[in-house]
């Protein structure tokens, strides 16, 4: 049986073990921690991270990586993005050329403002192909086998299909996209918006509130990926419009659900410490805003979202500056500075 390896044991990675199992493939699920391994092992169920859900016979927990990513078909990169670049630099020496790595995480890093494909890339040092895979999917529906449909994205269509046939299924639709940058803006991005929704929440603001954030935060994010030559279709499509419906409306989103403890004036510390799992928006918002200076790109949720994170500006404050900006035409500033009027 071919094998697959999955670097990260948290829940979307132990989802897609489970749903790769249910392909038929063996997986050689990886994590760092050897007590979460022997767990995973003696309970048959990860129950830190997705409890309920039993592990196929075919998923093999492991904390040996040599052994998880050597002739693997493809390598599942599920770690939080602050950890991808360590992750691939600790393979870099099992890949081949034809290895096709999958990264799953949504974030920018920090320090360098890059986006996750080119932070492996520049890992693997051109060995193996890099693709991603985004989309509205949450990890609790995924292992339930609810109807799912994602995004794999490659610069090359070879790789594209090789990651669609990989996970296709009756329950989870594949489609593939050539905009990479645009799958992975949109993906890291939205999670900023769910922290901005999920403070309007705790703040007891309604619909029409969450509705406004998320519609003017996907200009944003398309703003932001357009001027990193992203397609601007990309973000009327399932990670653009989709992933942010979904992290935005969502009690599965640990972003929306942090950004309800912010808004009901919990400190940032405390609110990571309740959550017990990383919530990449916080990283994410740091480095958007970087970025956003850098190429002179006009970001004021995401701003505004900084300064509460960051700044201790009270949450409150925020919403009445957003709300009392300059008045502005809705669409003559979308993309390449077309005009209606």
């Amino acid at each position: 049986m071919q094998h697959i390896a999955v670097l990260g044991a948290g829940s979307w990675g132990t989802a897609l073990a489970i749903h790769l199992a249910q392909q038929g493939y063996e997986v050689r699920l990886w994590a760092r921690n050897p007590e979460h391994v022997d767990s995973l092992s003696s309970h048959r169920e990860n129950r830190r991270y997705l409890p309920g859900i039993k592990l196929e016979s075919t998923i093999v927990p492991t904390t040996e990586l040599d052994w998880a990513v050597n002739s693997a078909l493809a390598v599942v990169v599920a770690v939080p993005s602050h950890a991808v670049r360590q992750t691939v630099r600790s393979i870099k020496s099992m890949l081949k050329p034809q290895t096709v790595i999958i990264n799953t995480a949504k974030g920018l890093e920090e320090n360098t403002l890059l986006r996750l494909s080119q932070v492996i890339a520049q890992e693997a040092g051109g060995l193996g192909e890099v693709a991603v895979l985004s989309g509205p999917s949450h990890a609790e529906e995924v292992s339930r086998f609810l109807p799912t449909a994602i995004v794999a994205a490659s610069t090359k269509r070879k790789v594209a299909e090789f990651v669609q046939d990989l996970f296709m299924s009756p329950h989870f639709r594949v489609y593939t996209n050539p905009d990479v940058c645009g799958v992975e803006i949109g993906g890291a991005l939205k999670n900023v918006i769910a922290l901005a929704t999920g403070i309007a929440d705790g703040l007891g603001f309604g619909d029409n509130t969450r509705a406004a954030l998320m519609t003017r935060g996907l200009t944003e994010i398309a703003r932001l990926g357009v001027s990193l030559k992203a397609e601007p279709l990309t973000f009327a499509g399932l990670t653009g419009i989709g992933d942010l419906i979904v992290t935005c409306s969502s009690m599965h989103s640990r972003n929306r659900r942090a950004g309800m403890q912010l808004g009901q004036g919990i400190p940032l510390e405390q609110v990571l410490e309740n959550m017990g799992m990383v919530v990449e928006g916080v990283k994410t918002t740091k480095a958007a805003m970087s970025l956003a200076r850098k190429l002179g790109v006009e970001m004021p949720i995401t701003a505004e979202i900084y300064n509460v994170l960051f700044s201790g500006k009270e949450p409150l404050q925020s919403v009445t500056d957003l709300m009392q900006r300059q008045k502005t035409h809705e669409v003559e500033e979308v993309v390449h500075g077309s005009r209606i009027w």
